[in-house]
């Protein structure tokens, strides 16, 4: 059995006696299977947000209210707080059929208050309205507690946690065969229903200061910072928000997800003018973190095309821009209480700072990221480095996890979005595992660990062969058993790109036609950023002839729309992050395998990849995408798991130096380089010229650089 998961959410009115309730049940965690709630829920009434002090559901007591009284003196209305509790949770239970039982609620809800300062003597507990300031009472009270059917324990969770909401928006009513996809996407779906531990602290738990959320492709980081949003906006009306991120499709999903659990939270619409969700760089007509910064501080804003002008490295025009911007400014002025980054792996520690500066104290800033999603191969450093020091030479930032206090610092292990199958061949590909040389790899090894690894053979550590596995905590096997292996994932090798169009166009018509997918469950990846718009209209072109619509994100659709009604989705790769497809289908993959900027290639196969709640195609044609196709091979040789001898620290250096990004600049010198040598070994080989015609200084430097 798990033990009981305490959430401490913000409840800075009554902290001394929540901290004693909290203290209570760490001594009985491991009685129970459940969750303690402190400062949560809010649940949405006609007069506004109504708040929960305490929330404990347990599958052996079942479901019950806390009212936490602080301070010495006894409340004469404890009876009427219990009575509204009550009320207000049963009604808001008894929306959902699934609790229902002959129209009334098929679950108990008892209710107690907790007040462990009053000095009133309390001999017993008053059945009806217990009011308990000893925790031997509180033993005593539950006791006698016994929920004897939990079979409604899951529902119950789901709908508490507002999950329930957001997993009912598609209706797959439709479905009538079986065993079709769209009948596996159903069961699929209903199999999500409730937040695990880290991702309820990640919501819940409430930092004065930094937050940093790590997690997966598929963890649910989107969702949780849209809950943490509307939760702490329910609770702090008079707070400024901002969330910001890179991919603009992530606009509609935060605004949607934003408003549908502020109506959870207090029956109503978001403040808008107290919520900024707003595009990290801006335009003049948007607006934007760096742009508004630049109009506040009236120092001259940089768009793109002037950024490029200034930047001679493809990817770094942001960095640069915001680097200026620091250099420029010399006193902020802090505009936010809290300020909440998605997408963080894609911003320099210049943006970070920014965003850090604009947060009033004590800086309630939360950064979320996915290191392998980084499309700049920007490793994130630590929150020491990216936020600097102070005034004495002290890091702004460090983040400490203190028993009993909210969680600075929380890694989301568990993926639900991807198979393990699926996330495990995204990951062999992106490092390279069975490439012929290792592309990247985390200098901090236990990182392999944190995001759900175990080792089940060798040691994780310089220089030692060691084999990696994920397990069914941090892969739920549900994610898997909807379908064969071989229908998860598969790579298709074509020998030229007339067959792999009439591949993904045909098996497209056959989705929607047989599987019973829906249009919009079905994304269409382009690798190559620059050319996505030239490439994929020969597809669409085909898709129309069969009566099939499509749309070309942020092309043929607004910047801020991804996915439209009845239209299969066509993307490049910055525009596919963010975003998640039942069927995703990758073109020209083989783009990915080898050549200059291998580690940021290998990173947006590791996107497009994990783009997948189900079925993934990798398609491409010629040599190279054969290499793809026996590097999964090797995968699927290894049962999924991913054996390689861990690299020493010289070895990774060298490893980013050969991967790394490059300018322009360096990108012809290299080519032009290549071709000269080249001319030459040709030369010396059909005799042309003779060895002895090269300096002899000249041989030796180059015998001195390649033994180096």
């Amino acid at each position: 059995m798990s033990e009981l998961v305490i959430v401490r959410g913000d409840l800075k009115n009554k902290p001394v006696s929540s901290t004693l309730l909290a203290d209570y049940f760490e001594s009985v965690k491991s009685q129970y299977e459940g969750t303690l709630f402190i400062g949560y829920p809010i649940i949405g009434t006609s007069d506004g947000g109504y708040q929960i002090d305490a929330l404990l559901i347990t599958k052996q007591k079942g479901l019950i209210i806390i009212n936490i009284e602080e301070g010495s003196n006894f409340n004469e209305k404890y009876i009427e707080i219990q009575d509204e509790n009550f009320t207000k949770l049963s009604s808001k239970l008894l929306q959902h059929k699934d609790l229902t039982k002959k129209r009334k609620l098929a679950v108990d809800i008892n209710t107690f208050t907790y007040a462990p300062a009053c000095k009133n003597l309390i001999k017993e507990i008053n059945e009806d309205y217990p009011y308990i300031n000893d925790n031997n009472l509180l033993d005593e009270y539950l006791n006698k507690i016994i929920w004897n059917d939990n079979s409604y324990f899951n529902k119950l969770l789901s709908v508490l946690q507002s999950v329930t909401t957001i997993r009912r928006n598609k209706s797959r009513e439709f479905t009538k065969k079986a065993d079709s996809k769209g009948s596996a996407l159903k069961k699929l779906e209903d199999s999500i229903v409730n937040l695990d531990r880290q991702q309820s602290l990640a919501v819940i738990e409430t930092v004065e200061g930094v937050q940093r959320i790590r997690g997966l492709a598929g963890s649910g980081k989107t969702i949780i910072l849209a809950l943490k949003v509307a939760y702490l906006h329910a609770k702090n009306k008079e707070w400024k928000i901002a969330v910001t991120f890179n991919s603009r499709a992530l606009k509609e999903h935060l605004k949607k997800y934003i408003t549908i659990f502020s109506y959870e939270n207090s029956n109503e619409e978001p403040n808008w003018n107290k919520i900024d969700i707003i595009h990290a760089w801006g335009t003049s007509e948007t607006g934007g973190i760096y742009y508004n910064l630049c109009k506040d501080q009236n120092i001259e804003y940089i768009d793109v095309n002037g950024a490029k002008a200034i930047t001679h490295e493809y990817g770094k025009e942001f960095e640069v821009v915001c680097e200026k911007a620091l250099r420029e400014i010399s006193d902020f002025i802090p505009k936010y209480d809290l300020l909440v980054i998605d997408e963080a792996q894609d911003f320099s520690k210049e943006f970070l700072r920014i965003c850090y500066h604009i947060t009033k104290s004590p800086k309630r800033l939360v950064y979320a990221y996915d290191e392998l999603q980084n499309l700049n191969k920007k490793q994130m450093e630590s929150p020491e480095v990216i936020f600097g020091n102070d005034s004495n030479g002290n890091p702004l930032v460090n983040l400490r996890n203190i028993n009993g206090k909210p969680k600075e610092d929380i890694t989301l292990d568990v993926c639900y979005r991807n198979s393990l199958e699926v996330l495990t061949t995204a990951h062999a590909l992106g490092f390279g595992i069975y490439h012929d040389k290792l592309v990247q790899m985390f200098n901090d090894s236990s990182l392999w660990l944190d995001i759900g690894y175990n080792v089940i053979d060798g040691k994780l550590e310089d220089g030692e062969n060691v084999t990696l596995k994920r397990n069914s905590k941090s892969s739920p096997e549900f994610l898997s058993n909807h379908s064969p292996v071989e229908d998860l994932i598969s790579f298709n090798t074509f020998n030229d790109n007339e067959e792999q169009i009439e591949y993904i166009v045909s098996q497209i018509e056959k989705n929607i036609k047989e599987d019973e997918l829906d249009p919009d469950d079905i994304m269409v990846i382009n690798p190559n950023p620059l050319t996505t718009k030239s490439v994929v209209g020969i597809f669409r072109q085909k898709l129309y002839a069969k009566g099939l619509n499509s749309s070309l994100a942020g092309v043929s659709t607004s910047p801020d729309v991804f996915f439209q009604a009845d239209n299969i989705t066509f993307t490049g790769i910055y525009r596919a992050k963010g975003n998640e497809a039942s069927m995703v289908y990758i073109m020209n993959a083989h783009f990915c395998y080898d050549g200059l900027e291998l580690a940021n290639k290998r990173n947006i196969l590791f996107t497009a990849i994990t783009r997948s709640k189900a079925w993934v195609r990798v398609c491409g044609f010629g040599q190279e995408m054969l290499g793809l196709e026996n590097e999964f091979n090797k995968v699927k040789e290894n049962n999924f798991s991913l054996k390689f001898k861990y690299p020493t620290e010289p070895e990774r250096r060298h490893m980013n130096i050969v991967n790394r990004d490059m300018t322009i600049e360096e990108k012809n010198r290299i080519r032009k380089n290549k071709s000269n040598l080249g001319e030459l070994l040709e030369d010396l080989k059909l005799g042309r010229i003779q060895k002895e015609d090269l300096p002899q200084d000249l041989i030796e430097e180059i015998k001195n650089i390649i033994n180096l």
